[in-house]
């Protein structure tokens, strides 16, 4: 991804995980995820240790850029002298899988309709997709708390999730993580399309479930389909021209 001239009081390694996390959210805005001022991708800064990049508190999606984002530590402290405060149930939930995951470099929380109505039913994503296929076997569930501000949550989500990287928080909507921001991106775009197909089946007719040996071939093959530049990289750069021809302010 190409970058814009970086601030002077910043390494180059942030600045370029700043405008790539700004994209993101744009992206994500672009494809109607965006929930007011409300959910979060957050992405580690390079070089650093426990410190990452989450959106200002008070921002649209359509607002944030790379120079507004706000760089916190693990304990929630402001690292970079933002004005902007941040989302308590975000900090609190995401803190924990940076802090506990060595492997979390980006995490991502939404509530789109279709992920909050597959988290809010008793099966789950089923397995009667091409998409949905790909997660069968690797998806945690964790129960409704109530909003994520309570420290103490932290242990069971971490217990629930287990080695999992993808998550239904239940009643609530989707968790997803990866070691980049792109594969992560690319996770998260799989499973809203999974969620959305079972929400359309469910009012066609009735589902016809995958067979489990079926599935075992479509997730062992699936990975001789990707150009090898990167899980998710691809995907991800064509959408940052798409945002780009747009509005390129985000790079700011």
């Amino acid at each position: 991804m190409a970058t814009a001239a970086r601030r002077p009081d910043m390494a180059p390694q942030e600045w370029e995980a700043r405008q790539q996390l700004a994209a993101c959210y744009r992206i994500f805005d672009h494809l109607g995820w965006s929930e007011l001022i409300y959910n979060h991708i957050t992405l580690r800064v390079p070089g650093e240790e426990d410190a990452f990049l989450i959106n200002p508190f008070g921002l649209g999606y359509h607002e944030v850029t790379a120079s507004n984002l706000v760089k916190i530590d693990i304990d929630g402290h402001v690292l970079d002298g933002s004005p902007y405060p941040v989302n308590r149930a975000g900090f609190t939930q995401h803190s924990v899988f940076h802090r506990h995951l060595p492997d979390a470099h980006c995490i991502i929380h939404t509530h789109t309709t279709a992920g909050m109505a597959v988290s809010a039913c008793a099966e789950g994503l089923r397995p009667i997709s091409f998409y949905a296929a790909a997660f069968i076997g690797h998806i945690a569930y964790h129960d409704f708390e109530g909003v994520t501000i309570r420290a103490e949550e932290g242990d069971r989500l971490i217990a629930h999730l287990g080695n999992r990287r993808v998550m239904m928080l239940r009643n609530h909507g989707t968790l997803v993580m990866a070691s980049t921001l792109p594969e992560a991106f690319l996770k998260q775009w799989l499973l809203q399309r999974a969620c959305e197909v079972q929400v359309a089946a469910g009012s066609a007719g009735t589902p016809v479930h995958i067979p489990p040996e079926v599935i075992a071939v479509h997730q062992r093959d699936l990975a001789g389909v990707q150009l090898p530049v990167g899980p998710g990289v691809p995907d991800f750069q064509s959408l940052v021209r798409v945002i780009d021809r747009i509005d390129k302010s985000w790079r700011d």
